[in-house]
């Protein structure tokens, strides 16, 4: 091992855990900083006895924060919600709660800090999601100019928030709205990417202080994504363009039923704001790609049916997928 500690916030999640996975398979020391720990123990058998310890921390509670940042030697912040839910507001945790992760870090001296942020992260944006990431962003440059700050687009994997939930939806209903007519582009990334990204930009003093923008080797239409989907599947469904005014009742409902105990709501009307815009990596003078830290992303024909197999009728056992 380096004897480097990685200290990764958001550990547990989607993204986190990959992320955790790949550092340790490198050698660094990593200390996963969750909220609840117990429900993080997954993650110890991706390290050899020792390298992977667990930590309560909470980007709304600043003692916590600083106690898992003991011994840092490198910061990352995988944190992020797609909804809220009780205490669990975008503007907590993902804006005010990076600043002080940021802060604390520039007090005992990180300068090798990744900001896992998102393409369309934009202070200004009337998405209450990318509004606070593009916050999230400016604090983190603020405090450690050094930092690293990525930006994916969709990011698809096995326990994926885009694929899987809109396979769930096509489970049991006989349609799929389009928000904005399904013309929105998307440039999915493989989470295996992200997480070599993330470890690339800890390995390499060439990346500090910079923005990459994370996309695979494709730009779909939100509309030939759920088509993809669809046929890994093996499902027919209709694909129903949602009218302006009627898009924001879809998320309100999803809203609605997100409310009861144990269900994460299908879709919000913060999603629905999202899903209006495009979502591709723009690359430019003051923006990196992934080629530009030797990463060759991975393509959605190549890894979904891996996991959307799951989906269709027989499952593995189906013969191929059908066309929707």
């Amino acid at each position: 091992m380096t004897g480097k500690l990685a200290v990764v916030f958001g550990g547990s999640g989607f993204v986190g855990r990959n992320v955790v996975r790949e550092l340790a398979k490198r050698g660094w020391r990593v200390r996963v900083a969750v909220r609840r720990p117990h429900h993080a123990q997954f993650l110890k058998p991706a390290g050899v006895v020792g390298q992977i310890q667990l930590a309560q921390a909470n980007l709304r509670h600043k003692p916590s924060i600083r106690e898992a940042l003991t011994g840092a030697d490198a910061v990352v912040n995988c944190v992020g919600i797609l909804f809220e839910t009780g205490a669990q507001k975008f503007r907590s945790v993902q804006g005010q709660g990076a600043a002080w992760l940021a802060e604390l870090a520039a007090e005992i001296g990180v300068s090798e800090f990744v900001q896992v942020s998102a393409i369309g992260a934009d202070p200004e944006s009337d998405s209450d999601y990318a509004r606070t990431k593009g916050r999230a962003e400016e604090a983190v440059r603020a405090a450690i100019p050094t930092a690293r700050i990525l930006r994916p687009s969709i990011v698809f994997g096995p326990e994926d928030s885009f694929f899987n939930r809109f396979a769930e939806m096509a489970m049991v209903s006989p349609m799929l709205p389009l928000i904005g007519g399904g013309a929105t582009r998307f440039q999915p990334i493989y989470v295996d990417d992200v997480a070599d990204a993330v470890c690339a930009c800890l390995e390499r003093p060439d990346t500090a202080g910079r923005t990459f923008e994370l996309g695979g080797p494709g730009i779909y239409s939100f509309r030939e994504l759920l088509q993809i989907m669809l046929r890994e599947t093996g499902r027919r469904r209709l694909l129903a363009p949602l009218p302006g005014p009627i898009a924001p009742l879809v998320g309100l409902f999803g809203e609605i039923a997100g409310a009861l105990p144990f269900i994460d709501p299908p879709i919000t009307r913060d999603q629905i704001k999202l899903l209006k815009v495009d979502n591709i990596v723009s690359a430019g003078p003051d923006i990196g790609v992934l080629a530009d830290i030797g990463i060759a992303p991975r393509s959605i024909e190549a890894v979904l049916p891996g996991y959307l197999v799951r989906f269709r009728k027989y499952g593995q056992f189906t013969e191929e997928p059908m066309s929707p």
